[in-house]
């Protein structure tokens, strides 16, 4: 785990995966489709209270109030410390994305504002984050 200081908040658009873990890779298709794809992609997670994890698949907002002419979801990740953990070659290892997870959230549970943050940062780069 290595800690990681975001020096800025982070504005997000992008679209709920209601069937997680189905249809994340279509849910990112449809988001980098509409917005190109030179934006960097972000899953965003979290457990509701019946226990169920909320996923969005997202990418970073360029222009303020882009989000709401496609009726997206806007999430903002806050500036401040988080702890990380980065996968190589995370294509072939998402069965083992939960598990890094479980480590950095530790006894803490995820929610709506304290998410999961998957920051893939090219098809071989993803880096786990959590707020620390």
């Amino acid at each position: 785990m290595t800690l990681y200081q975001q020096l800025t908040d982070i504005h997000l658009v992008g679209i709920h995966v209601p069937t997680f873990p189905l249809g994340i890779k279509e849910a990112f298709d449809r988001v980098l489709e509409i917005f190109g794809a030179n934006r960097t992609c972000y899953g965003i997670s979290w457990m509701d209270e019946q226990n169920t994890i909320q996923y969005y698949a997202m990418v970073n907002e360029v222009r303020s109030g882009e989000g709401q002419e496609h009726s997206f979801t806007s999430i903002r990740i806050p500036a401040g410390e988080y702890k990380t953990e980065t996968i190589l070659d995370w294509m072939s290892k998402t069965n083992s994305v939960k598990d890094v997870f479980h480590v950095l959230v530790g006894n803490s549970q995820p929610n709506e504002n304290n998410p999961c943050i998957e920051w893939y940062q090219s098809d071989e780069v993803m880096v786990c984050m959590v707020k620390a």
